[in-house]
């Protein structure tokens, strides 16, 4: 079946207007960048999460930083000054110019999953494959977020993908495991689809097809022990030099708060609005007034929330929300679940049931966790 136009030629086209895009605004998010291609390259690896040089410290996990690390390699060669760690707020054009063409260069990852998200896609459903694939490539929320805020979140979702490819057969199962795991050492983020892929493969790769009470152990073997060694390889070095209280620290900042500045357009936000409106009707109503709350300066900002009238409200509440909220999604037995798991015999469509389950997992994280923030850079809760 021949599809036009291709995924080729329209990441074609998508990469001139990138590339038209090179001088236009960009946010914060491109000094942090630079600054973690600097911090990689040019303090000693056992400082990476302790450098402070700039505001904009490390908070990925080690495999992205492993990922700038490699980037820095070629940086050099485009500007030296650019991996100073002291020059901060540093954008001259080719600093520009080739973070900009990072961007593009490592979305070939994306534009390869998604050619082999078609090729793999049923006769019957290969056009709708094809469109969807066409939608991601030239997705305007891609481009205004990577190549103009600037992220690499094409790349990210690119592993995603191939992952979900992986997942439609069982001979690469296992492998779609270890690239999600590779992923989550990358950017956890991925978190919130943790609980779906936990269970898919729970119920596909290591137990039965016939019953889910039959359990295959040199699969549960294989892949317990594969991701154990991704996840060894990516924070094994820093949990050996008993970095992990500071890694965590840096993973999870719960310190930029709960709703980090009125960023996160999530039910938290709301909270904090509702707040704000009872402040001024609590005395007539007979309301506590937590007048500490009132008086701090970090409501609106990044830090610590706390309210007014209110209760406050602590990290766990967000994780046990979201983790129900979750679990509306994720049912092992695929059954009463809001949106079921494939069938045991069409499991090897997990990609397309993901993809409905994807927008749920999303939405339930983001809507109740803690600091979720909108654009693809932070959506977690933890413990």
């Amino acid at each position: 079946m021949e599809l036009y136009p291709s995924l080729t030629q329209c990441a074609i086209v998508s990469t001139a207007l990138k590339i038209l895009l090179f001088p236009a605004y960009k946010s914060t998010d491109f000094e942090v960048h630079r600054n973690w291609l600097a911090v990689t390259h040019s303090v000693p690896i056992k400082q990476w999460y302790f450098d402070t040089t700039s505001e904009w410290t490390l908070d990925y996990p080690p495999f992205f930083a492993y990922f700038e690390w490699l980037l820095s390699q070629f940086a050099r060669w485009a500007d030296p000054a650019l991996l100073n760690v002291s020059n901060l707020k540093y954008d001259s054009w080719q600093t520009v110019y080739f973070q900009r063409g990072s961007v593009i260069v490592t979305e070939l990852v994306l534009l390869y999953a998604l050619q082999q998200y078609v090729n793999t896609a049923t006769l019957s459903s290969k056009r709708s494959a094809h469109a969807a694939a066409l939608s991601v490539i030239l997705s305007p929320g891609l481009l205004i977020i990577d190549h103009v805020h600037f992220q690499y979140n094409g790349f990210l979702y690119g592993i995603l993908v191939l992952s979900l490819v992986l997942a439609r057969k069982q001979s690469t199962m296992l492998w779609s495991g270890i690239l999600f795991a590779i992923l989550l050492c990358m950017k956890h983020i991925y978190l919130y689809l943790a609980p779906a892929y936990f269970i898919f493969l729970l119920r596909a790769y290591c137990l039965r097809r016939k019953s889910i009470w039959g359990i295959r152990f040199p699969n549960v073997l294989k892949l317990g022990s594969s991701v154990l060694t991704v996840f060894a390889l990516a924070f094994g070095p820093f949990i050996y030099w008993g970095q992990s209280e500071q890694l965590l620290r840096r993973l999870f900042p719960f310190s930029r708060g709960l709703c980090h500045a009125y960023w996160a357009p999530n039910f938290w936000a709301l909270y904090s609005f509702v707040d704000r409106v009872l402040l001024l009707v609590a005395p007539r109503l007979g309301l506590h007034i937590n007048e500490a709350a009132v008086e701090s300066t970090s409501r609106g900002l990044v830090g610590d929330t706390s309210f007014a009238v209110l209760p406050e409200i602590a990290a766990r509440t967000t994780f046990t929300l979201t983790l129900i909220a979750q679990l509306c999604f994720t049912n092992p037995l695929g059954k009463h679940s809001l949106v079921p798991l494939p069938s045991a015999d069409t499991l090897h469509f997990f990609s397309d049931g993901m993809c409905m389950r994807k927008p749920f997992c999303s939405s339930s994280s983001l809507s109740v966790s803690w600091r979720s923030k909108i654009g693809g850079t932070w959506v977690h809760s933890d413990l």
